[in-house]
């Protein structure tokens, strides 16, 4: 084990980090870990070239730590790779605050090259119908209304999935908007529209319980307990269900809804800026790289805007 790391653990609670980004840096440090094991390499003489070393060992198919990744044994992406490393980065960034022995600066760990990836967003006609797909495609009334309620809040404000697993009922005010606390403990607005508020009012309407939290299961262990709400696993599967029931071909999950409503209200002429806010970006650039409008899009703004676009007289 990595010396010092239930203290570095301890200060990342300590600084109000959620429990998902904990677990995160834990299990991503306990591929390190392994990585130093199988290697013989001791932490405290860890070198540059067994940086590299690991992030070869990241880019392997096969090896020995995939049950220990979210991304199982599948290669990962430079992406991914990254955030693994920036855990490591922020353990010996802890080490040299801390005045503990560190072998290497953090800034020794060198991101891999990630490329900028364009993922697909479904046609605009596609997410309404995957939204609209639990009203006919679940039996059951109760788990309809809350479905699809689910899917109209995730379209209609953009927010993570892990934000909305833990909504509570009292954050939402009487005109549909939404106060949340997101990554990194940022705090932010987001806003229902009259549709997604009429959903999820009917949804509401079936609720005779006192549990606080927004969207709860109906089936399973917890069922009874008061502090019980929906998992994000649950709802990424029946994303997956509903999408491979309406053959849309383009990946759909709930971080696609999110990247629809980024794109779409693009495309629509939304400020840059103001969409830096409602996703609860730090960084405008993040903003950018993550709103993909399309193509056609790209067309309509050269023929309206370009200083020549207007044929000449001949």
């Amino acid at each position: 084990m990595l010396r010092y790391i239930d203290d570095f653990l301890l200060n990342l609670q300590a600084n109000k980090y959620s429990p998902e980004t904990v677990y995160s840096y834990e299990r991503d440090l306990t591929i390190f870990t392994t990585f130093l094991q199988e290697s013989s390499v001791k932490f405290e003489n860890l070198s540059k070239r067994d940086i590299i070393y690991y992030k070869a060992y990241l880019a392997s198919r096969d090896r020995k730590t995939a049950n220990l990744s979210p991304h199982g044994g599948k290669e990962l992406n430079p992406r991914s790779i990254n955030h693994i490393l920036s855990a490591l980065r922020s353990y010996l960034r802890y080490l040299i605050e801390m005045d503990r022995p560190c072998p290497l600066p953090p800034e020794a760990v060198k991101l891999a090259k990630a490329g900028h990836s364009h993922p697909q967003v479904a046609e605009l006609n596609q997410l309404h119908q995957l939204i609209e797909s639990p009203t006919h495609m679940e039996s059951k009334p109760s788990i309809a209304l809350r479905n699809r309620a689910i899917l109209e809040v995730l379209f209609a404000t953009g927010m993570r999935i892990s934000e909305l697993c833990n909504l509570n009922r009292s954050q939402i005010d009487e005109s549909g908007r939404i106060f949340i606390t997101g990554k990194g403990r940022k705090q932010r607005f987001v806003y229902l529209t009259p549709r997604a508020r009429q959903h999820l009012n009917a949804y509401l309407a079936t609720r005779h319980d006192n549990c606080p939290a927004l969207f709860i299961p109906y089936a399973g262990r917890n069922v009874l307990k008061r502090g019980r709400r929906i998992s994000t696993n649950y709802v990424q599967e029946r994303i997956k269900r509903y999408r491979e029931k309406l053959k849309i071909n383009v990946p759909t999950s709930a971080h696609s809804l999110r990247h629809g409503f980024a794109t779409y209200l693009a495309e629509r002429g939304a400020n840059p800026a103001a969409l830096q806010i409602l996703l609860g970006h730090e960084s405008l650039n993040t903003t950018t790289r993550y709103v993909h409008t399309s193509d056609k899009y790209a067309e309509e703004t050269h023929h309206k805007f370009h200083p020549l676009a207007q044929p000449e007289d001949v």
